[in-house]
């Protein structure tokens, strides 16, 4: 801003100036009386000049101002701007170190998995095998017909069905040999009762296979989706339908139940969709949710992946 001393002292020269070109004539008359009338217009054209020089003064004085306040303005927004900046950034990285946390136990879930499974297939069915194998051979041998051993060998069969079981659940025995569509085919008509039934269409030939942890990832997708469909939808009818893009495997879920606020979910944390969505982005693909809550209009989900 200006300072008082500075437009006082232009405001002077002016003055000067003005006076001096107003003043100024011929030698012979400088000695002699102004007449009356040339007083006061010289005075009339002091004050005119003082007049605009005071309107100048204030023009200045109020662009300055103008001037003051838009640089405040624009500081101001130039603040709020890095804030945002910096709460965007911070809420990126809290939701990056929430999915590799999520990640990180869903991997170690599915290493747990296949360990467990090959434990129990490999060495726990064996050993009950083998000791329905000797049972079986020391009755035969001795010709012994007991109830006891009757019951030992139905108990051993029972533990060796539910163990079979329980590690066909693990991983899957039918997505480990024939691979993800026979294994998603085969889930759609395991879930299919008298409640709900779900449809499975694929346009990718069966024999297709892909890679391990891919199948393994996009399997229990699948999985996590049905069960949500069949716990809280109360839907009648659903369809899985597979195909693909160029490098994209795309999978839309789809059905006839109650729909829920699909929004409101990127907010909550815990297992459901957090987990899918966390196994979505570390394949590097993204998800779609299609949903109104209280409507029986359906919920629809497209899923997009990369091919690796």
């Amino acid at each position: 801003m200006i300072s008082p001393f500075y437009m006082s002292f232009l405001r002077n020269i002016l003055i000067f100036i003005l006076f001096s070109i107003t003043t100024a004539g011929p030698a012979s008359s400088r000695d002699s009386l102004l007449p009356e009338k040339t007083e006061i217009t010289i005075n009339s054209i002091k004050k005119e000049q003082l007049q605009l020089i005071k309107t100048d003064n204030k023009k200045i004085v109020s662009l300055i101002i103008i001037l003051v306040i838009l640089l405040m303005m624009l500081s101001y927004f130039y603040y709020r701007n890095g804030e945002l900046k910096r709460k965007n950034k911070q809420k990126d990285i809290k939701q990056k170190i929430q999915l590799n946390i999520i990640n990180s136990g869903i991997d170690g879930q599915e290493n747990e998995r296949k360990k467990i499974a090959a434990f129990l297939h490999d060495n726990i069915n064996s050993l009950l095998s083998s000791v329905g194998l000797h049972l079986n051979t020391f009755s035969t041998q001795h010709n012994i017909q007991s109830e006891e051993i009757t019951k030992a060998k139905a108990i051993l069969e029972e533990a060796h069905d539910r163990l079979r079981d329980m590690s066909h659940e693990l991983i899957p025995a039918l997505l480990v040999r024939f691979g993800l569509l026979f294994a998603l085919e085969d889930l759609c008509e395991k879930n299919t009762n008298h409640n709900i039934h779900f449809q499975f269409l694929s346009s990718v030939p069966g024999e297709k296979r892909y890679p391990e942890k891919f199948e393994m990832k996009i399997y229990f997708i699948v999985s996590e989706l049905l069960n949500n469909i069949i716990k809280h939808s109360g839907a009648t009818k659903a369809q899985i339908s597979l195909r693909e893009n160029e490098n994209w495997f795309i999978l839309i879920i789809q059905d006839n139940g109650k729909g829920f606020n699909a929004g409101k979910q990127n907010e909550t944390e815990g297992f459901g969709l957090n987990r899918i969505r966390a196994r979505i982005k570390k394949l590097k693909g993204s998800m779609t949710i299609i949903s109104k809550a209280n409507e029986n209009t359906g919920t629809s989900v497209k899923i997009k992946v990369p091919i690796s």
